[in-house]
């Protein structure tokens, strides 16, 4: 099948259920971007900085570009100015330096707080203790240009759907304890980004908000080099 009709059959099961759906195009074409913008996308997940900047320069100006892999501090100043939501952040550090970059081009930057939920020692993110004494730090109290808006986690890579489900279902959960102890009156509290395209239908049901599908629409990866090379800075 196409793109565009790969893509119809994900929105037909995601989104009837209001959850968002990220099309992961880290490493595809602009011109497979634009297939599946044309035919009605506009949140699109990248991984590398240096792959967003690129595509950002390129693609049309009301696409939503998520970040959703791994966010060094030092590379952050490369998409203040233009993402939509951080996914995966998973320290003070880091929050810091968002909300610094964020100031500089006058924005406040959506981030999610990514929970390590995963019985694998590969996974990012913070632990429970960690997220809560996170959220009462005076420091996190000062960062005025970021806006917490949710939860992200990966569950482990295991075929496994019961150890999935529990993974998820433990984050909503905890999901729940954050927002009435933090976020109580804050309706932009609102996002689990959790799932992907092994098991988006267990995270669904477990209460994610956010689903992150790549392959399942672009088909196999494609390998790119890409000219916006800022790795040296």
């Amino acid at each position: 099948m196409s793109i565009a009709d790969n893509l119809k059959h994900y929105k037909s099961e995601v989104e009837t259920d209001g959850v968002k759906l990220i099309a992961v195009s880290k490493t595809q074409t602009n011109d497979a971007i634009l297939e599946a913008y044309h035919a009605g996308q506009r949140i699109f997940g990248e991984n590398q900085v240096q792959e967003m900047v690129d595509k950002q320069l390129q693609l049309p100006k009301d696409i939503e570009w998520h970040m959703i892999g791994h966010l060094q501090s030092n590379k952050v100043k490369y998409i203040a100015p233009f993402v939509t939501l951080i996914h995966g952040v998973d320290s003070l550090k880091l929050l810091q330096e968002i909300n610094k970059q964020a100031l500089k081009n006058k924005r406040t930057i959506d981030c999610l707080l990514q929970v390590y939920i995963a019985d694998e020692d590969t996974k990012f993110g913070l632990g429970h203790d960690e997220l809560i004494e996170l959220l009462r730090s005076e420091e996190f109290s000062g960062l005025k240009n970021i806006r917490i808006v949710g939860l992200m986690a990966i569950a482990t890579n295991t075929k496994n759907e019961k150890q999935i489900a529990i993974e998820f279902h433990e984050l909503k959960v905890f999901f729940d304890g954050i927002k009435v102890s933090f976020f109580r009156k804050d309706d932009y509290f609102k996002e689990i980004s959790t799932g992907m395209s092994a098991d988006y239908k267990i995270a669904i049901e477990e209460g994610s908000t956010m689903v992150r599908i790549g392959s399942g629409i672009f088909g196999k990866r494609i390998i790119k080099h890409f000219k916006a090379d800022i790795s040296a800075n």
